[in-house]
């Protein structure tokens, strides 16, 4: 494995749910000031911020708020960088902070990212996936059913086989505080649930959600003096090939960007432990299976059906519950997910956690263009 340019050695989120009474500066300024508390450092050590964020100008006006959220914890006068880079807006600012630091341009770089989803006065409180895509364009529900049923047809996949992606991460999310949703489900309720777009019912489709998170990026040197790091392997950043017919059963960028992301590690998918990959709907993380090379192409269902990727199984996914249970605060959703791999490295994660986990990968996509993938990263984790 590579030496690593950088690591994390802060984290700091806030459950995901309907925080009606709270503001975007109010959520992402509380899981910042966490990050910079669990670091051991101090605002004034901090020589950039990144700040993810997809909607907050669309629902409220409001613009380059990152200067806002930092500010309110004592940190200004150094660059500062709005990212909106949809699902992906919160990895991204990672991965712009991990790319600071490895070119030596600073020692300690804050990542955060914040999302509101729950707006009362824009009559969201109870709105699910499907209402707020019509709302905001947001998601594809209806694109995801035509791939599931492209990818049914085209490798025999079965509805229970989609339909236990959710009743495994649903089982995962029983034992994360920070999940908006808990409750274990069975496959005959998830079947039962409403219909979306055919066959994703509603127990398949993500729910929305408010939430927050931020990590302390910095260099390896200063890493080994704070403790608890984190190494970052690799992190990459990828766009959709939109000059040739997409593949609708499968993710050829995200399987580009995983070519790319083991390379830099020096690994394989072999060699992870844990992983936390995008599960907006239950075929997108069987689909990520195969693009992550963790099975053959068409193998993804059998591999969710075994077992193999449940907590104790061969290669555990989303033990956090994912975006299906976790919920998904689009512009937040990376940095959640980067922040369960680390609680996981750290041997943090109580009831849930991995045992032994030392490497762990995060993947997460977002955008729709041209039937393929507008952004996609993928970040390589370890505690070796």
């Amino acid at each position: 494995m590579a030496n690593a340019l950088a690591a994390i050695v802060g984290l700091g989120m806030i459950p995901c749910g309907k925080h009606l009474e709270r503001s975007v500066i109010d959520m992402a300024t509380e899981a910042v000031y966490l990050a910079i508390k669990d670091a051991g450092i101090k605002p004034g050590q901090v020589d950039a911020c990144f700040f993810g964020n997809v909607l907050a100008g669309r629902l409220f006006g409001a613009n380059t708020i990152g200067q806002n959220v930092f500010w309110e914890v004592g940190i200004n006068r150094v660059p500062v960088i709005n990212v909106e880079n949809a699902c992906t807006s919160g990895s991204t600012a990672l991965y712009l902070a991990y790319n600071m630091i490895a070119a030596g341009q600073a020692e300690v770089v804050l990542a955060a990212s914040s999302e509101k989803m729950y707006v009362k006065n824009a009559g969201l409180v109870d709105a699910g996936l499907d209402e707020l895509d019509t709302l905001l364009g947001l998601a594809a529900p209806a694109t995801f059913g035509m791939r599931a049923r492209r990818y049914m047809e085209e490798f025999g996949a079965t509805e229970k086989q989609l339909a236990l992606v959710a009743v495994k991460n649903r089982c995962h999310a029983q034992f994360n505080p920070l999940a908006q949703f808990r409750e274990p489900v069975t496959v005959e309720e998830v079947l039962a649930s409403p219909m979306v777009a055919d066959p994703l019912t509603r127990l398949q489709c993500c729910p929305i959600a408010d939430g927050a998170a931020a990590v302390v990026v910095c260099s390896p040197a200063l890493a080994k003096r704070l403790g608890r790091a984190v190494n970052i392997e690799a992190t990459v950043l990828a766009t959709g090939d939109y000059a040739n017919p997409p593949n609708l059963a499968g993710f050829d960028t995200v399987r580009r960007a995983a070519h790319l992301a083991y390379e830099k590690a020096g690994i394989g998918p072999g060699d992870l432990h844990v992983v936390e990959c995008h599960d907006a709907f239950t075929i997108t993380e069987i689909m990520d299976y195969e693009a992550l090379g963790f099975c053959p192409v068409g193998q993804g269902g059998k591999l969710v059906e075994e077992g193999h990727t449940k907590l104790g199984g061969r290669l555990p996914v989303n033990v956090s519950g994912g975006l299906l249970s976790r919920g998904h605060p689009v512009g937040a959703s990376g940095l959640l997910q980067a922040a369960e791999i680390i609680t996981q490295l750290r041997g943090e994660a109580g009831e849930r956690q991995v045992r032994g986990a030392k490497l762990g990968l995060v993947q997460n996509m977002g955008g729709d263009k041209d039937g393929d993938i507008r952004a996609c990263t993928i970040s390589i984790l370890s505690t070796w």
